[in-house]
Parts: C-alpha cells; structure tokens; sequence
C-alpha cells in the first residue's frame, strides 16, 4: 500500500516537473489546427517583435542571438539560407534539432548530452514555456532566442529573413547580395503571400487535409501555380529577373523538399519538380550556390517528414529514393541566360 503512494507521489511530482517544464505547448497540428471542414489552417506565430531602432525593437547586436532551426523545416531553413548569403552566421550562433519531431516537439538530440550547449534544454517547447506560460501553440523553428534574456525573441517566420536582409545590414559581408532591393519590396512582399499561400503552405494544406474536397481544392492549387511559375522561368533567371531575391529563397525550400517528402507524403502527386524543364533547372542552379546547398539536407529532410510524427508511417519504413544525386548534374540556366550577372560565393 505504501509503495502504491509512493509509486503515485512519484508521478504527480514528475507531472508536475513536465507541466513547469513544458507549460501548456502543444506538440501537434492536430490539436489546434485542422478546422471542421478538414482544412489545415496553420497556427499565427507568437512572437512577432520586430528588429529597429524605434521604441519597442528588438536591438540588433552581434553574438546575442541564437538561431534554432532544423534541415528539415522550409522556414528555419530559408533563414539559414539567408543568414549564409548574408554572413550573418558570423555573428548569430546557430542550434539544431534533431529533424524527427518527437511527442515533445523538437528535441536536442543531435547535441552531446542532448542539451543545447548555449541554451541548458533538451526540447525546444522549455524555453518557449519559460518565456511565454500561457502559450499554448506548438514551440516551432525558426527561433531566434536572446542569448543574455534566455527568452524566444521572434519565431516570425513571415518577416524574419527581411529583418536580416534590411535590420541587419551593418553585419553583411563585404559584397553580400541585396537579397530585399528597396525599389522590388512591395512586389516581393506581393509575390512572397503567393507563394506562402499556394506553395510553402499550400503542400502542408494538401497534405493535412482531412476531407476529399480541401485536398482537391489545395492540391489544384499548388500545381496551377507551379505551371505559372514554369512559364515565368522560361522567361527569366530568377523571379524578378537576373538576380537572387528573398522569394527566391522562399520558393526554392518548397521545390528542394518537393519529390523527397511532399510527392507521396503529402499526396501531391501530380507531377515532381524534376518533370518542369524551367523550375527543374532553377532549383539546381540555386542548389549549386554553396548557401543553399550547405543548407539542404535530403537525408534530413526525408527522415523528418516520413518518421517524425506527423508521418502516416506506422513501421517507419525509409524509402530508399527518390535518387538526389541528380541534384548535382548541370543545369542549363546559363545557356539561356548567360553568366551569373553576381557573384553569391564571396
């Protein structure tokens, strides 16, 4: 009887550590995000604090911010583009989770010990719960956490690399690229809806849906908007011509995680990335830019989506392909539109 209590004691006390621990985050987008329709309608990020001088911003300062992502996330791996392309990577530190999703979310498994060695956390979902309580939304990456505070700054997937791209611009390297050209904002922020709403997140859309009509109605539109992108390309090098801009960043993670994950993960299969001539040799050219390509993991990409869980992958089985080897065979974007016009590895 006295071992039952203890036994008992033992679990409340642990119930409660989890609880202190982990607040009220949720682990899934199932829990809050699938609406009655069937439809997947993506969570609002939290933590929106923008970098600036005005009063209420975040201070932009070298070696105070660490950034976590994974490979296997399209928007902590845009970031990281970014940050690459940048040299922001000089002065922002970088921690990485472990691209299989657990039931605690994110977890710092690929680190000695388990814990981030600048943070002291095994899951990410710690320090979201320590710097919000009451948040219960799922801890996601991109994170950009304020080292000194210990506290989740911005998870703002939607502005972040902007902020990077315009904020951050006395930490550039000598001869970085204008990722964000004041003259093309407003037509790259026009643009960067399109693609969150039919492309980024319209494959998570079709893939989430949980009726036969929101799965029509996103799988449709994904690919009409591939096929505008493949007439655009047979027209132009990049999206907004011959030099490399945030959307360009923001399209090519959807198309690097396209035939791996989304073809039969997400049920979009209609066509692969590989079958489109234009975006085909697009994103090979993108991924023959050392930023992308030190930022694009096949094997992690893979592993997350199909035995993470989110995966409908009960025997965790790894497909051996698609072959990503054919991500290295040369791309024809310079016989039609001549030399890069900018140099993107100094």
């Amino acid at each position: 009887m006295e071992e039952a209590y203890c036994s008992l004691k033992l679990r409340r006390q642990k119930q409660e550590e989890e609880k202190k621990k982990f607040g009220n985050i949720s682990t899934s987008e199932k829990v809050n995000e699938i609406n009655s329709n069937g439809a997947f309608v993506r969570q609002n990020n939290r933590f929106t604090s923008a970098f600036g001088t005005k009063e209420g911003n975040l201070k932009v300062e070298a070696n105070r911010y660490r950034l976590i992502w994974t490979p296997l996330c399209p928007w902590a791996t845009r970031q990281m583009i970014t940050i690459k392309l940048l040299g922001l990577d000089k002065v922002i530190s970088v921690g990485t989770v472990n691209p299989i999703r657990t039931n605690k979310g994110w977890e710092f498994s690929l680190d000695e010990g388990g814990v981030d060695p600048v943070l002291g956390i095994r899951y990410l979902a710690e320090i979201y719960a320590s710097t919000d309580p009451e948040y219960n939304g799922r801890a996601t990456v991109p994170a950009l956490v304020d080292v000194k505070e210990k506290k989740v700054v911005n998870n703002d997937y939607h502005h972040l690399s902007n902020y990077f791209e315009v904020e951050w611009k006395e930490f550039h390297k000598d001869g970085a690229p204008d990722l964000y050209p004041e003259n093309l904002r407003e037509e790259i922020d026009k643009l960067n809806v399109i693609l969150f709403n039919e492309i980024n997140n319209g494959v998570y859309k079709t893939g989430f849906a949980t009726s036969q009509e929101e799965y029509e109605k996103n799988f449709n539109l994904v690919f009409n908007r591939l096929d505008y992108f493949e007439e655009l390309l047979s027209k132009k090098r990049f999206l907004f011509g011959d030099y490399i801009t945030d959307s360009d960043i923001r399209f090519y993670v959807t198309l690097a995680r396209f035939d791996t994950a989304y073809y039969f993960g997400f049920r979009t299969n209609k066509k692969r990335i590989r079958d489109y001539e234009n975006i085909w040799n697009y994103a090979k050219e993108l991924y023959s830019i050392k930023a992308f390509k030190e930022s694009t993991d096949f094997i992690a990409i893979k592993k997350g989506y199909l035995l993470g869980d989110i995966a409908e992958n009960p025997f965790k089985i790894l497909p051996l392909g698609p072959d990503n080897s054919v991500w290295e065979e040369p791309n024809n974007r310079s016989e039609l539109f001549g030399p890069l016009k900018f140099n993107y590895e100094r």
